[in-house]
C-alpha cells in the first residue's frame, strides 16, 4: 500500500513538469526561441512581439551583409 502511495504522488509530481521546449514561442522563422535571457551559446538577433530576446544559436545566425565602398 506505502509503495503504491509513493507512485501515485511521483506520477503527479511529474505530470506537473513543464515540457522543454514548448514553453517558448518561437521566432526567426522557427529556428530561434522568444526568451528573457540567451544562453551563452545563442546570440539575440531582434525582439519578440511580447518584448522578450529572440534568441538565436550561433551555428544558425546569418553571415553579416558586406557593405559596399559606395555607402
Amino acid at each position: 500500500m506505502t509503495q503504491l502511495l509513493l507512485l501515485l504522488v511521483a506520477l503527479l509530481v511529474l505530470g506537473h513538469v513543464p515540457p522543454g521546449r514548448s514553453e517558448f514561442k518561437r521566432c526567426w522563422k522557427g529556428q530561434g526561441a522568444c526568451r528573457t535571457y540567451c544562453t551563452r551559446q545563442e546570440t539575440y538577433m531582434h525582439l519578440c512581439p511580447d518584448a522578450s530576446l529572440c534568441c538565436l544559436s550561433y551555428a544558425l545566425k546569418p553571415p553579416p551583409v558586406p557593405k559596399s565602398e559606395y555607402e
